[in-house]
């Protein structure tokens, strides 16, 4: 037999209309409920229906199932209207001013609906001026979801609250669980740790009924992140500082800051910046050739945005090495270029065996222990903790270098390595496991590109393998580990655009497909994950070198091309870095 199941959409609305319409008109109420004086004429019907409380109450066996007034002295009259109204309307009118009354008889009453608005409310209506207020109501009443969204927009938001005296005295005010948790965000823009540690000592001043959970608060603080002078200045101040436990991490912070060298071997939870994104980093380059400037610009992969970093370059360098160990950068060597300010077509470039290292938790450049000989146009790699320079130039019109230098961070001095077995400079470098490979480049006595590659195993290797040589010779040009294989890039002045893949496992070069239009003396680095972003360089255009803008991706699955977006200007001789920089303070 068949049959058909209907459904009114408008049933369950004209019911709780009549039901709305009874109690305005007072017509077949049969239970009064009372707080603070006020009466409301309500039918048990709906409100047993409505919630779990009532249900229990107006069981045949109690004695509110007869009774005609029922006192509700735990809550408010204002509470318990705003529940009456949502009761027969399904509708609730939320503020600041009413959200905890209404809450308190939401809960008291077990109506999980009204509870579930109220936690929407305080998610979507999050600001810098209630935050803090809607963490203490999450807190009090668990609403796990609100707490957390509360705590999230306060760490966010820590920059704007700290500088705002109204904001500021608000969050003294905040519950004990709340700043715990905002102390342990992961993500904090514009924020100094230094400011974090002095507003987790002013809260426990101002809630000193707090002072025995100081520890637990005070452990979220990351020390490594307070330079050593105010941590010693702090520490000798505040006795929340020298508690056995409190002491014993600062003490662990202040040894951190005297270790030099080995610091990016030393990182924990304790001297990460709190941001979650890495930044790559476009360092030194210029508009034009061989005219570099010091600045380092950062671009963001998911928001396509450049910014300038705050510190620049110690000098004007172009041809140098560059890496990142323990989220320290490190500029190794290159060609320092001092343009004549009379004549600005006039510069002189001289080769450098200088190495800086920037710190971006206090935004500082420290001069580390120089390389063994000058260098440029050379490769660098990171491998294990150990920073490789391998081969490259000294001085122009000099022999290119067949020597190899190890910087150990742990020694904290530079010794040599396996040197190659030809002098090369213009190679380029890739990593992948613990290999070294090296290709191409300009080979002494031999004016013309390499098509050469090389390997070494880090670790066990004590000389330098032949691999299958590319099929293009290049010199000046760039490569990356995606995944395990290699990629090939273009260098200088090449006839074609091919890019090629090496395996390992095969010992084998592919030719992949070409770019639309010659490139070199660009950024290059990988994602992380499949893809190779390219950055500016210099191409021909007319029979004259231009300098482009234009920032391209490279997709290793599908081997595809494509344009991302653009540079703030011109720009060339770039090279490339990623690490986690701490978004700067909003202006």
């Amino acid at each position: 037999m068949n049959y058909y199941l209907m459904l009114s959409s408008t049933h369950r609305e004209g019911v709780l209309s009549r039901y709305l319409s009874l109690r305005l008109e007072g017509r077949m109420c049969d239970v009064v409920l009372e707080a603070e004086g006020v009466e409301f004429p309500a039918h048990r019907t709906l409100l047993a229906c409505s919630s779990d409380y009532f249900w229990s109450m107006f069981q045949d066996y109690t004695l509110e199932s007869s009774a005609h007034t029922i006192s509700l002295p735990a809550l408010s009259s204002l509470g318990l209207e705003q529940i009456l109204d949502f009761i027969y309307t399904s509708w609730i009118s939320l503020s600041p001013s009413t959200l905890e009354v209404t809450l308190q008889a939401a809960c008291y009453l077990q109506i999980t609906h009204a509870v579930d608005l109220c936690t929407q409310y305080i998610s979507e209506s999050i600001a810098p001026d209630n935050c803090c207020f809607f963490a203490n109501i999450a807190a009090c009443y668990g609403l796990s979801e609100a707490f957390n969204d509360s705590n999230s927009f306060i760490a966010r938001n820590m920059c704007r609250i700290l500088a705002t005296e109204e904001y500021k005295a608000e969050i003294m005010e905040l519950n004990l669980d709340s700043l715990q948790e905002v102390l342990v965000a992961e993500e904090m823009p514009g924020v100094k740790e230094t400011e974090l540690l002095q507003l987790g000592l002013d809260w426990l001043e101002f809630n000193p009924q707090s002072a025995l959970q100081s520890n637990a608060l005070l452990s979220r603080i990351r020390f490594g992140l307070v330079p050593s002078e105010e941590l010693s200045q702090l520490s000798a101040l505040k006795p929340a500082l020298r508690t056995p436990f409190i002491r014993s991490v600062v003490q662990k912070a202040l040894n951190y800051h005297l270790q030099g060298p080995l610091q990016p071997l030393l990182q924990s939870v304790h001297t990460s910046l709190r941001a979650i994104s890495n930044k790559i980093l476009l360092i030194g380059g210029g508009p034009e050739a061989n005219r570099p400037q010091n600045q380092i610009l950062t671009y963001e992969p998911r928001s396509k945005k450049f910014q300038p970093l705050s510190a620049s370059l110690p000098n004007k360098i172009q041809h140098q090495g560059v890496c990142v160990v323990g989220n320290f950068l490190f500029v190794l060597g290159g060609e320092v270029v001092q343009v004549d300010e009379e004549n600005e077509k006039s510069a002189v470039m001289t080769v450098t065996d200088q190495v800086w290292r920037y710190d971006p938790r206090f935004e500082q450049w420290e001069e580390m222990e120089p390389l063994l000989q000058k260098r440029a146009q050379f490769a660098c790699c990171v491998m294990e903790g150990v920073i490789f320079a391998i081969g490259g130039r000294a001085e122009k019109g000099e022999p290119a270098l067949s020597s190899v230098e190890r910087y150990n961070m742990s020694e904290g001095c530079w010794r040599s390595g396996v040197s190659l077995p030809n002098s090369v400079h213009g190679h380029a470098c890739a990593t992948i496991g613990t290999g070294i490979y090296i290709s191409g480049g300009i080979h002494i006595n031999n004016p013309e590109s390499s098509k050469e590659v090389l390997f070494l195993n880090s670790v066990e290797g004590d000389a330098w393998q032949r691999c299958c040589n590319m099929s293009i010779a290049r010199f000046g040009h760039q490569m990356a580990a995606v995944r395990g294989r290699i990629y090939t890039f273009l260098g200088m002045y090449e006839p074609f655009c091919d890019i090629e893949r090496y395996s390992p496992e095969q010992d084998l070069w592919t030719r992949l497909k070409p770019l639309l239009n010659d490139r070199f003396c660009y950024g290059l680095t990988t994602t992380g994950g499949r893809r190779v972003l390219m950055f500016g360089g210099r191409k021909w255009q007319e029979g004259q070198e231009v300098c482009t803008t234009n920032v391209l991706e490279y997709d290793t699955e599908y081997d595809a091309w494509r344009e991302v977006c653009k540079l703030p200007g011109p720009l060339c001789g770039i090279q490339c870095a990623i690490m986690t920089l701490q978004d700067p303070r909003e202006t």
